[in-house]
């Protein structure tokens, strides 16, 4: 008889299962709220975070949002292919920078409206404080462990 991996007693065992789900269902707030946008919430994130910095390059942008950088250009084509953003040359021949065109700083403006009634309502579900304490804890889980 094949031996069989132990199945933990209930979900929250398993760490890493806990936060894929619990990431999933605030994505699917996120993401219903910034529909009418056309982005869905990995795309809102990359695009305000250029908003934010300015152009970065493509490994400064995947180390920001913790990703590595096949998974970062998968997520970029359809906003390069959008025309929401550019990949250019970078500030030596080696790499590649990504910018905010007008059409991006546009959708990225007309989507903080909608990122935001979703940030209120995940407050409202989850608690105010807790959400602060949990952002805490979670920025903490991605510097320390």
């Amino acid at each position: 008889m094949p031996n069989k991996m132990p199945v933990p007693a209930n979900r929250s065992e398993c760490n890493c299962l806990a936060l894929r789900q619990a990431a999933r269902h605030v994505s699917q707030i996120y993401d219903r709220h910034l529909a009418a946008t056309g982005l869905k919430s990995s795309q809102y994130s990359i695009l305000a975070r250029l908003a934010r910095l300015g152009p970065l390059s493509i490994n400064q942008l995947a180390t920001l949002l913790v990703m590595d950088r096949t998974t970062l250009g998968r997520a970029i084509r359809p906003l390069q292919r959008d025309r929401l953003l550019t990949i250019g040359p970078g500030r030596n021949g080696r790499t590649r920078s990504v910018a905010l065109t007008p059409a991006g700083e546009a959708r990225t403006r007309a989507a903080a409206a909608q990122w935001r009634k979703a940030q209120r309502e995940f407050e409202a579900a989850y608690g105010e404080n807790e959400t602060a304490r949990l952002r805490m804890a979670l920025n903490r889980v991605v510097t320390t462990v």
